[in-house]
């Protein structure tokens, strides 16, 4: 119990640390304005998601801390819907409406399509 619970907290930390500097990234690089950095972090966690379920699934069985480390610490720590929703709403509550539509669509669905993509490539390397 006690293994589970400081991998959950490493890998957390470790994927926090990440997503934070994604988002120092992303607003050198593009500006502020929108949130490019949580839809970085959300779309690329995603692909990694579908890239380690599978390998985990077909390719080889972790240990449980060790899927825990991945997938609920790091994984869970570096991609973040609470953060997605706040930017949705202050996009929304500054009254722009088409970019708030277009953040919302392109947040779920390239995050979506990043999953089966990571996916695929897993499939398509083990085939």
């Amino acid at each position: 119990m006690i293994n589970t619970i400081a991998a959950i907290a490493a890998g957390g930390a470790i994927g926090a640390l990440m997503r934070h500097g994604v988002n120092i990234a992303a607003v050198k690089i593009m500006g502020h304005g929108f949130p490019y950095g949580t839809l970085t972090v959300n779309i690329l966690g995603s692909f990694l998601m579908g890239a380690i379920i599978i390998a985990f699934a077909q390719i080889f069985q972790p240990t449980e801390t060790m899927r825990v480390f991945i997938i609920t610490g790091l994984l869970g720590a570096f991609t973040t819907f609470s953060t997605f929703s706040l930017d949705v709403a202050t996009l929304f509550e500054r009254g722009e409406y088409l970019t708030t539509a277009a953040y919302l669509s392109a947040s779920v669905v390239l995050s979506i399509a990043a999953l089966f993509a990571g996916m695929a490539i897993v499939k398509g390397f083990i085939s």
